[in-house]
């Protein structure tokens, strides 16, 4: 029986792995925002330090790490593509805003 390969390296596994994790941890907070709101915090802290705005803050700063990691730091993904990615998704989210002016 052959075992499967996905032809990863550790390195890159593992990159992709943090990746996971932290947009994982982004879509809690939003969760917890969009329950109960920017300001609240989470009560199960002995003292709260951060409210859920802050909470977003942090985990989009590791969020953008994780894919600056993949991206610009080790080429795993082309940033010419993500780039163009990027512009088309700016054009194209446009017929679906209800309540904001589009970007640009």
């Amino acid at each position: 029986m052959r075992n499967f390969s996905n032809e990863l390296t550790d390195a890159q596994l593992e990159r992709l792995a943090i990746l996971s994790e932290e947009m994982g941890e982004a879509q809690q907070v939003i969760g917890k925002i969009i329950r109960h709101g920017y300001a609240s915090y989470n009560p199960m802290l002995e003292q709260p330090s951060r409210s859920n705005r802050e909470e977003l803050a942090r985990e989009l700063g590791h969020v953008h790490f994780a894919i600056d990691t993949l991206v610009i730091f080790n080429d795993d993904v082309d940033s010419d593509k993500v780039s163009l990615s990027y512009v088309e998704k700016e054009k194209s989210i446009k017929q679906w805003l209800h309540y904001q002016e589009p970007p640009r």
